[in-house]
């Protein structure tokens, strides 16, 4: 790849599409002179001129070719999860030896000593920066640098290792998870790491391009990542885990509220497939929108003929995006009327209809589009994208053709993407997972509080929008100790710490199955199998649940379970 070719893959002025590929170059041969970049067989990124993507870029090419955006999820745990007294048997002191740690988010601060052996080296196998262009990314991966454990040392035993090897984490997020996960115990602190003897392999994700940001109307300020970054992170992890064969545990705690929340996006997708090779294990995190009523959930009346959906847009609202997914075979329509009362009629259904829409007395503009058939879930999809829109309520009614009573579900973006004060009248907190924690294989997370046993009130919940069992189940969240950009600790909340602590609880897992030949075929799905057999369960609550899946996280009980599985 030429120095050019690379420089589109991070420059502002090149836009990144996720193109069918499935292996036929042809398909490729429409963009002309672009960069290329081969994700699978299935997909691939192509880097063209951002003046291709127009407001009618939906219309033209299909949702599924933007990637989504995908922002983090949050900002006394070792003994509620058996991980104790799984240390007091000899035969199984379980820390993680030999396991590696994936994180993919906002960097690490590998100067902290929670990252750091006795000897003050490193644990920290290698971090791939993508924000650092250089002419030392990682193989086969053309764009970031690639720092190595030697490179880390050496900045280490200086008196400004920040001079030396500059990446940090300017946020703050990764570092809490990776050091909830592996983090070395500080016991003076308080602090122990679930799985502390395990090694970390770091991504740190570069942010998401100006056009893609300004497309699905999310702040400027907002930290968000794209889809496709995300997917050669991923990549990347896999790649230094083979190389060192090792076995690799990635936590994921980052979410986005685009897509069909079915688990068939591309990213997904492709969790459900690396999640399926022996000696990776995959856990995400829910999300915590179960309570910020940003989802809908409707069926039209056939007596009434349409269904009215309330919209609260607070003040100050420069402009967001919204997604109507309707329920096959049912196809779906809607009309607007605005807080000022100006009407827009129901917009006819159209195989893909692409609309801007205006008004005379306020400054709002409504781009609509309509995808009859989305390509990746098959269902379909009305994209609804306001600039300025005019603070206030707005009601949406909602059509729909034909003779079977079906529903229909409209997300609003994540928290972080648009303002608290933004909401559905009649929300409806179920089915708020967020979409990555949709996917089949990958331990989907929600957080509870280890004090009482209780469900974390933010948390998203299930189901898929298809009815698959979502949340897998949960583990601690609530009032966790972390690492903090000082170098001290603070308690943090939410599915990210839940979805941390399970990635912990996966490398000590892995541990034993593979490094201890106990399971040399361990993998994500059975291991997701073992944990929620282990679970521990509430004899007055039915499970599965929507709010707690098949129960909370109890590695001892995992080996109890074995032993007696064995006994029998």
């Amino acid at each position: 790849m030429t120095p050019q070719e690379r420089e589109r893959i991070t420059s502002n002025e090149y836009a990144d599409l996720l193109i069918g590929y499935y292996g036929d170059e042809r398909r490729l041969q429409e963009f002309g002179d672009a960069t290329i970049q081969i994700i699978n067989f299935f997909t691939a990124v192509v880097h063209v001129p951002v003046e291709r993507i127009t407001e009618n870029i939906v219309a033209e090419l299909g949702y599924s070719v933007m990637p989504s955006l995908f922002g983090i999820i949050s900002t006394a745990s070792l003994e509620a999860s058996g991980i104790i007294r799984l240390r007091n048997i000899p035969n199984l002191n379980l820390r993680g030896q030999g396991v590696l740690v994936g994180i993919i988010d906002t960097g690490i601060d590998y100067t902290n000593p929670i990252f750091q052996y006795e000897d003050k080296t490193t644990k920290i196998v290698s971090i791939w920066d993508q924000t650092i262009q250089s002419e030392t990314p990682p193989p086969g991966l053309n764009y970031g640098t690639e720092y190595t454990r030697e490179q880390l040392n050496q900045a280490l035993q200086t008196e400004n290792p920040l001079e030396v090897v500059p990446t940090t984490d300017e946020v703050g997020h990764g570092t809490m998870i990776a050091g909830i996960s592996a983090g070395r115990d500080v016991p003076e602190s308080g602090f122990f790491g679930v799985a502390p003897e395990a090694e970390l392999v770091v991504v740190k994700l570069k942010p998401a391009k100006t056009y893609l940001k300004n497309f699905f109307r999310v702040p400027e300020t907002a930290i968000c990542y794209q889809e496709n970054d995300i997917i050669f992170g991923i990549e990347y992890l896999i790649q230094v885990a083979y190389q060192l064969n090792r076995p690799l545990a990635i936590c994921i705690a980052l979410g986005t509220s685009q897509g069909a929340h079915d688990g068939r996006g591309t990213l997904s997708s492709f969790l459900s497939h690396q999640g399926e090779f022996v000696g990776v294990s995959i856990a995400v995190a829910a999300g915590n929108e179960g309570s910020a009523r940003r989802h809908y959930y409707g069926v039209v009346d056939p007596a009434i003929g349409y269904d009215t959906v309330e919209l609260n847009i607070g003040e100050n609202e420069q402009g967001f995006s919204m997604e109507l997914w309707g329920d096959s075979p049912s196809t779906f329509s809607i009309d607007i009327l605005t807080p000022t009362g100006e009407y827009v009629p129901r917009i006819a259904i159209s195989l893909d209809e692409s609309r801007e829409i205006t008004f005379v007395f306020e400054q709002t503009v409504i781009f609509v589009d309509y995808q009859m058939i989305e390509s990746q879930s098959g269902d379909q999809l009305i994209l609804i994208r306001f600039r300025n829109p005019t603070p206030g309520i707005w009601r949406f009614g909602v059509y729909t053709r034909g003779d079977i009573q079906l529903g229909f579900h409209i997300w609003l973006p994540m928290a972080g993407f648009i303002s608290d004060n933004t909401f559905f009248i009649s929300s409806n907190p179920y089915t708020t997972i967020l979409s990555l924690g949709n996917a089949f294989v990958p331990m989907t997370v929600t957080a509870y509080n280890v004090e009482d046993d209780s469900l974390y009130t933010a948390a998203s919940r299930g189901y898929t929008r298809i009815g698959l069992v979502k949340p897998d189940f949960a583990a601690p969240g609530v009032d966790i100790l972390a690492p903090s950009l000082d170098g001290g600790f603070s308690l943090v909340t939410g599915t990210s710490a839940a979805a941390a602590h399970t990635t912990g609880v996966a490398a000590i897992l892995l541990e034993w199955g593979i490094l201890r030949n106990n399971f040399p075929n361990m993998n994500t799905l059975n291991m997701k199998n073992l944990i929620i057999r282990g679970a521990r369960r509430d004899s007055d609550t039915q499970y599965p649940n929507m709010n707690w899946g098949y129960g909370i996280l109890d590695v001892f009980n995992i080996f109890e379970t074995l032993r007696r599985g064995i006994g029998d």
